[in-house]
């Protein structure tokens, strides 16, 4: 297997030790640079952000492009609002931090002599892996809302054809995303769907993680917690979840909901909990550290992932909290949004219920409640196929056949004039 020097262009990666935006991505580079390739990660300038140099096997290479700390706004989840629309100050900058970012990648690419580029989210950071690779192999991984900023803005639309033509080789973290990736200029036959791995070791069934955490919370033991995690946008679905909640609430006077994460939607979920009358159920818990997501799993009796198709037509790829709720050992109750029921088997290792329906939701959450045996079996599935099959080393295996077929392609003489961008 070639050992390649890879530089990958991204827009988010976890700030500083513990961050849960961009989670995956860490695990992704580390996962690639444990299998003795040197990976370069270009990422844009945060206030919060801590990564430079040498980091743990890995190289940071950070660009800064806005002129005022205010329109720092490119990437790490902040480019849109509520997740549906493209911020006034995104616009702004966008053209600042495009070019930026494409200087960075191509004089990295040199200076390290890059074998191979691999661009995160293909909207931007595939269209300006695309721009910046040269003569280089390609491979283009999608993660949610870049194939939607794609189907909703013609520029954005017309950047992502141009960066799936250049490309060797696709990744999508759904089948879903790969469908419409499909639709947008990727092709079939270079393309694959590859899920997210998770951590077994931190997110695992732990009783004295489960006692702290219901300490901390004035949980006791017989009372019956939910936890769910997110960004507060449209697409995470917790206005159905708090439905559902209202729904279970004369039959389980005891129940709690912890709800991890915060955003644009937080003033407008916690209005809603006062008007369905459970707000004295509900426990807003901030954003959390991924250790501390870990804690509240292995403390919950279920997890939940309300996800929906929002109006706008936006939709997580994978949610990171479902692989991390099977892993932990807490039953799961998801809707079929995205890519999660590629990874679960219904009334095995989760319960599934569509989307937008809070009676289904709360019908499941009950049979789930009133049935420890059940919580117990669903709970031990779950971990057992999360670790057989969801490990981030085989993930890094998967990348790793993607850049050989992304090499494959490129060597072809009919292919290699398509490098030239």
């Amino acid at each position: 297997m070639t050992r390649h020097t890879v530089v990958m262009v991204a827009t988010s990666y976890p700030r500083f030790p513990g961050d849960t935006i961009g989670t995956f991505m860490e695990p992704i580079a580390r996962g690639v640079a444990s299998r003795g390739h040197q990976v370069h990660v270009v990422l844009p300038w945060h206030p919060r952000l801590q990564r430079h140099g040498d980091q743990d096997g890995i190289h940071f290479h950070v660009f800064r492009y806005a002129p005022l700390a205010g329109l720092n706004v490119f990437g790490y989840a902040g480019s849109l609002e509520e997740d549906v629309r493209l911020r006034l100050s995104a616009y702004a900058v966008a053209p600042l931090a495009l070019t930026s970012a494409w200087i960075t990648a191509r004089a990295v690419a040199r200076r390290v002599g890059a074998t191979m580029m691999h661009g995160h989210w293909v909207i931007p950071g595939g269209a300006i892996a695309a721009a910046a690779a040269g003569r280089l192999p390609l491979v283009i991984s999608l993660h949610g809302s870049d194939v939607y900023v794609a189907e909703k803005h013609l520029a954005a639309r017309l950047a992502a054809r141009a960066a799936f033509a250049r490309a060797g080789f696709v990744t999508a973290c759904s089948d879903d995303l790969r469908r419409r990736a499909v639709a947008l200029g990727a092709a079939p036959d270079r393309s694959e769907t590859v899920p997210y791995g998770v951590d077994a070791d931190r997110f695992r069934p732990d009783p004295d993680r489960r006692a702290r955490r219901r300490r901390l919370l004035e949980v006791d033991d017989t009372q019956p917690l939910l936890f769910a995690a997110g960004r507060f946008v449209r697409k995470k679905g917790f206005e159905y979840l708090i439905d559902a909640v209202a729904r279970l609430a004369p039959n389980w006077p005891q129940l709690v909901l912890a709800i991890g994460g915060g955003g644009d939607l937080d003033a407008e979920l916690r209005d809603r909990a006062r008007a369905r009358g459970v707000a004295d159920r509900l426990r807003f818990v901030g954003v959390l550290s991924h250790d501390e997501v870990a804690e509240y799993l292995a403390a919950a009796d279920v997890a939940v992932v309300p996800s929906v198709r929002d109006d706008a037509g936006n939709v997580d790829g994978l949610p990171n909290v479902v692989m991390e709720a099977l892993s932990s050992g807490t039953p799961l109750v998801a809707t079929t949004a995205g890519g999660i029921a590629a990874v679960v088997d219904d009334g095995r290792t989760a319960l599934l219920v569509p989307e937008r329906d809070e009676a289904a939701l709360a019908d499941a959450l009950g049979r789930l409640l009133s049935a420890p045996e059940a919580r117990r079996l669903i709970g031990g599935a779950a971990r057992q196929e999360a670790m057989r099959s969801h490990s981030w080393a085989r993930v890094a295996e998967r990348f790793e056949a993607a850049y050989e077929q992304a090499r494959a392609w490129r060597s072809c003489p009919s292919n290699s004039r398509r490098a030239m961008v």
